[in-house]
């Protein structure tokens, strides 16, 4: 019981000093391995040694993968990507059907984009969207924001699902991404018929006492907006750096089946090579630098890969510090302690997911959540029956599921959402935060099902 209560004080100082007092996560997750390795009673000796190899272990396996999608996401947001990517879907999907539009939009443009990011890159054009069709701002918007937050939590290359796949000893991102992607399209289309039920709904005005946010300043049009890019690249090239990488790791993935679907010898040597994670992600790279136009291009990739630098650099950090807070609970007592507690409860899947939904609620970060619960699952797999290679792989989706369970005041996707759309605080709270409540749940059912055949 001391060594649960012990797990208890940790994860809740964690949230503490992270939600409250805006400490890094980095430094908190790192500050929770130093306490608890004394809390545990690891040796001395052991203590930095834990630490500092689950750390510098865990930026070798997965390190360049999130700095590749990273950046892959950057230069796609800075070409104009995205909204040539957006308005390809449009042209195929049309605005009858707004909710599908924007849903399907955020869907596909979310996987190598951070949900945020495309959110703010694709806001104008929900507001272009809106005003065609004449149907609510609250509607397009939960579509939107479901949408994008559906293949942000679920599916690789973005940050959160490869940062738990790696807690989680799952190699196979290919096996990852071909059950993730369904996984994440129930998700998304239980938060586009969530929004349906506003798509009448009048938004009361923005308010400026209380907990309400300031109306925000004037934006850009969608067309001021798509000006600005200049020409945009074509779809089928905008689409490419996001194909490519995925069907390189699937390929790759296939490539090692039992029977060897595309034979033995130097093919499945160059097919393996190039499906491999790191270097698919490299050439999808190399195809996102070729949508760079105009003059400059070398100081612009530069620039952009500088910024993408920065923006993985905290999600290492993060994701490391996660590794050796695990590493320290694995070597602990504690998961002998959990592992006998839970095995006799059979709730499988549940638990990845109970545990993220919890950190998700308490702190904010999806990313952080999943990073915190993949570390402290990682070492009870096998206890609660998910020792597999499908097992782990639909852990991590369980946890990515959890991770969308709720976006409210702490979270800065809720903000960014609100404040972008002019959705006043009290509506958001009855809207944008059951519809991640709902796509959350959705997208454990899934899993769930899913459980129960390939387990």
């Amino acid at each position: 019981m001391l060594d649960i209560l012990i797990l208890l004080v940790l994860v809740a100082g964690i949230v503490l000093v992270t939600a409250r007092w805006k400490v890094s996560p980095v430094l908190a997750l790192l500050g929770a391995a130093l306490l608890g390795a004394f809390a545990y009673r690891i040796p001395v000796a052991d203590i930095v040694t834990t630490i500092t190899t689950a750390f510098g272990g865990t930026l070798g396996n997965i390190g360049l993968v999130i700095l590749f999608g990273t950046m892959i996401g950057v230069l796609l947001e800075r070409s104009g990507a995205a909204i040539a990517m957006a308005e390809a879907l449009i042209r195929l999907i049309g605005t009858r059907f707004p909710t599908l539009t924007m849903t399907v939009i955020g869907f596909f443009v979310s996987i190598p984009v951070f949900c945020d990011s495309g959110y703010v890159i694709l806001n104008s054009l929900r507001k272009a969207i809106t005003l065609r069709t004449g149907v609510s701002t609250l509607a397009t918007s939960v579509a939107l924001m479901t949408g994008l937050y559906a293949t942000h939590t679920l599916v690789p290359p973005t940050p959160g699902p490869l940062a738990a796949a790696s807690n989680l000893g799952v190699e196979n991102l290919g096996l990852l991404i071909g059950i993730g992607l369904p996984v994440a399209a129930v998700a998304a289309l239980a938060g586009m018929l969530y929004a349906n039920r506003f798509l009448h709904t009048k938004l009361p005005p923005i308010t400026t006492g209380g907990d309400d946010m300031d109306t925000p300043e004037a934006e850009q049009t969608y067309e001021e907006l798509r000006a600005g890019y200049g020409r945009l690249p074509h779809a089928f090239a905008a689409f490419m750096p996001i194909l490519v990488p995925l069907l390189l790791i699937c390929f790759g993935s296939i490539a090692k089946l039992p029977g060897r679907p595309f034979g033995e010898g130097v093919p499945f040597e160059i097919i393996g090579f190039v499906g491999t994670p790191v270097i698919a992600l490299m050439l999808g790279l190399v195809v996102a630098a070729s949508l760079l136009r105009g003059n400059g291009k070398l100081d612009t990739f530069n620039s952009q890969i500088d910024e993408a630098i920065r923006v993985s650099a905290p999600i290492l950090l993060i994701t490391a510090a996660g590794a050796a807070f695990g590493a320290v609970l694995a070597a602990s007592p504690l998961m002998d302690v959990l592992g006998d507690s839970l095995s006799g409860l059979g709730i499988g899947l549940a638990v990845p997911f109970l545990i993220a939904a919890a950190l998700k609620t308490a702190q904010g970060s999806s990313t952080v959540a999943m990073v915190t619960t993949s570390a402290l699952v990682a070492p009870l797999l096998d206890s609660i029956g998910l020792g597999s290679t499908m097992g782990a792989t639909l852990s991590v989706l369980a946890v990515g599921a959890g991770a969308m369970v709720v976006s409210h005041a702490n979270d800065s996707y809720f903000w960014v959402v609100s404040r972008l759309s002019g959705i006043p605080v009290a509506t958001a709270y009855r809207s944008l935060t059951v519809a991640t409540a709902i796509e959350g749940t959705a997208a454990f059912a899934a899993i769930y099902v899913l459980g129960l055949f390939l387990l």
